[in-house]
């Protein structure tokens, strides 16, 4: 008898969200002289370790923010929250035991988000002193571009921007790029704390930037002090931990709808049509319905005499904007052709509360089993190398010698 080939065989597969747990020493080994004890760190704090910045200002709880215990099982629940960064894989903060979780998984490349700084680069607003702030931004991306290059260009840190600064901001966009970054994180919401939103003229340079060294602009969920709400409204208060754990997490994911809503309306996209956007762990079955919503609204409300745009805005997104998908099984079985498979991207989330893991072949396979061999290149691999300019020349030697 004769096997069956396995259709995710030859692949490059690249995952374009996880997590570092960020190395206690991550700032710290790197700091400038005078700034080893204002860069974060961590220290012994009411009985447990804390992040802090300029020496108390508490950045939160110095938890791993990873679910895969030491032994590679996977916790369920909530217990993870009380765990220090020995009691989780190697893989959540060492980039070379990551590497080989890599090559475990068949995946060829991993890009990379952070946790102390927010998701959005949003947790650094709690240092007031500007110079400080900004540089809490370049010495992680310093750090990341190390990462990268050690790598051998299979883990790809996504970019931290000081945007509370619209010049730094296109400044660090610029040198992230020389860094050999592939892309930056994004605050979806600067008007939270005064700024222009994203669609104002005042943010021209930034997308200018960004089109002209094609970094594409990822909104991972959460990415402002608007957009996080998991422990927020998003749950009633007679839900418990647990149950407002899985609530939060679902409801981050819906939050991106309206994120991707307003760049859609914006008219952003319409006047740099380079530019690309992601959006980073927020699932894609609620994407079509939405695209539908804003046409048909945009018509209904007579939007075209406010804003004229030249396409219905749905076909902005067809043009410039990714979603990713890691859990659903519904939505990438039967969806390709609403989103459009040009448009979507994989992801695991590892070592997060919700992340793929560690079923990932298993649950490629069942989705994917339908899929055509040009569908599922591009999904899982074309898409995102060439968004990223990942290279998918063959690894070179093993994972524990990158």
């Amino acid at each position: 008898m004769t096997a069956t080939r396995d259709p995710l065989e030859g692949l490059k597969i690249i995952d374009t969200d996880s997590h570092i747990s960020e190395p206690h020493d991550l700032w710290t080994s790197r700091a400038p002289a005078g700034f080893r004890d204002r860069l974060p760190h961590v220290v012994e704090k009411d009985g447990g370790q804390h992040w802090v910045v300029e020496g108390d200002v508490e950045l939160g709880p110095a938890t791993p923010v990873s679910v895969v215990r030491k032994d590679g099982t996977k916790a369920r629940g909530v217990e993870f929250f009380g765990w220090q960064i020995d009691d989780v894989h190697a893989a959540s903060y060492d980039m070379r035991a990551r590497l080989d979780l890599l090559d475990r998984f068949g995946i060829h490349a991993q890009l990379i988000y952070p946790n102390v700084a927010g998701f959005g680069n949003q947790n650094f607003l709690k240092v007031e002193d500007t110079k400080l702030r900004k540089l809490c931004a370049t010495v992680y991306n310093d750090a990341m571009a190390e990462i990268q290059a050690e790598s051998g260009g299979r883990i790809l840190p996504m970019a931290l921007v000081p945007w509370w600064k619209i010049d730094d901001c296109v400044d660090e966009v610029l040198r992230a790029k020389s860094l050999g970054l592939r892309g930056i994180v994004m605050c979806s919401d600067p008007d939270s704390i005064g700024l222009p939103d994203l669609g104002d003229d005042a943010w021209t340079p930034f997308w200018e930037v960004c089109d002209d060294q094609q970094m594409p602009v990822n909104f991972h969920i959460a990415a402002s002090q608007t957009s996080f709400n998991m422990f927020g409204r998003a749950s009633w208060p007679s839900m418990g931990m647990r149950r407002r754990l899985a609530l939060g997490s679902t409801n981050l994911f819906m939050e991106n709808a309206r994120v991707i809503g307003n760049l859609l309306y914006s008219g952003v996209l319409e006047r740099f049509p380079r530019v690309k956007v992601v959006s980073v762990e927020s699932g894609v079955g609620w994407i079509p319905f939405l695209l539908e919503a804003l046409d048909y609204e945009w018509a209904e409300t007579g939007s075209q005499g406010e804003k004229e745009l030249s396409m219905p805005p749905s076909e902005y997104f067809r043009r410039q904007v990714y979603g990713c998908f890691w859990f659903e099984r519904t939505a990438p079985k039967l969806l390709v052709d609403a989103i459009g498979a040009d448009n979507l991207l994989f992801e695991t989330d590892f070592p997060h509360p919700t992340c793929l893991y560690p079923g990932v072949r298993e649950h490629l396979a069942e989705v994917t089993a339908d899929w055509s061999e040009t569908t599922l290149r591009k999904i899982l691999q074309d898409n995102a190398a060439k968004l990223y300019k990942v290279d998918l020349s063959p690894v070179q030697g093993s994972s524990a010698s990158a």
